[in-house]
């Protein structure tokens, strides 16, 4: 089964500094149809105006990822962390027993995030922080994990759930395939571009979701950039 979502569908808000389209229920956008998918609870899609962003709040026991797909984001947290993550890289952050952090976009152009939310496999835990950047070239024409509670997917960001977040940027006619193991889940977002996901052709923000499928062939209809999340 593969449903597209299209962005124009999806719930969402304009805050003037920030303008946001929600996958899932989030905030006051609420659909029963769309609670979660598997572990996999909010996919945020968010445009960011310069020298703005999200002051101190605290989250606890949810696995956050954030994908830069535009600008740069600056984290600061109660435990001292403090970085800044450009496009095409990745950040997470593991609430765990609570952590109170700020994401501000520091620049002077707009920034724009994927901000991702997955139910971690247990609660309770000491928080942390993570990111790391990921060379575009690395992920040219296939896909690559950039974070993952796998403990195989060495080299990935870790995180404390059942999941694997992977991306890949591809030229146009090029196709990349990923295979899907048993009773999974697949949420596919565009970040840029336009693609086809076996018969289903999807356009930037558009989300696929996909299960009951054994391998996805995704082919770029023109230059695109795609992230992708398999969950339990």
């Amino acid at each position: 089964m593969i449903e597209l979502r299209p962005y124009k569908e999806l719930g969402g808000a304009r805050h003037g500094w920030l303008d946001t389209r929600h996958h899932f229920s989030f905030a006051e956008y609420h659909d029963p149809k769309r609670m979660h998918w598997g572990r996999l609870r909010v996919w945020n899609d968010d445009t960011i105006a310069p020298h703005s962003g999200f002051p101190r709040h605290s989250h606890r026991d949810m696995e956050i990822i954030t994908y830069v797909r535009k600008g740069a984001i600056t984290h600061q947290d109660n435990l001292g962390n403090r970085g800044r993550t450009e496009a095409g890289d990745v950040q997470v952050m593991s609430a765990g027993t609570g952590i109170a952090h700020s994401e501000m976009n520091e620049e002077d152009e707009v920034t724009q995030i994927f901000q991702i939310w997955i139910m971690p496999n247990e609660s309770g835990l000491p928080p942390s922080w993570g990111t790391k950047p990921f060379p575009k070239g690395e992920r040219g024409g296939s896909f690559v994990t950039l974070a993952s509670g796998a403990p195989e997917d060495t080299g990935a960001l870790p995180i404390r759930a059942d999941a694997r977040l992977v991306a890949a940027t591809l030229q146009a006619g090029e196709t990349a395939e990923y295979r899907i193991a048993a009773g999974r889940k697949i949420y596919l977002v565009p970040a840029s571009g336009r693609i086809q996901v076996n018969e289903v052709e999807a356009v930037a923000g558009d989300g696929v979701a996909i299960r009951d499928e054994e391998l996805l062939q995704v082919t770029a209809l023109e230059e695109s950039e795609i992230v992708l999340v398999d969950v339990a």
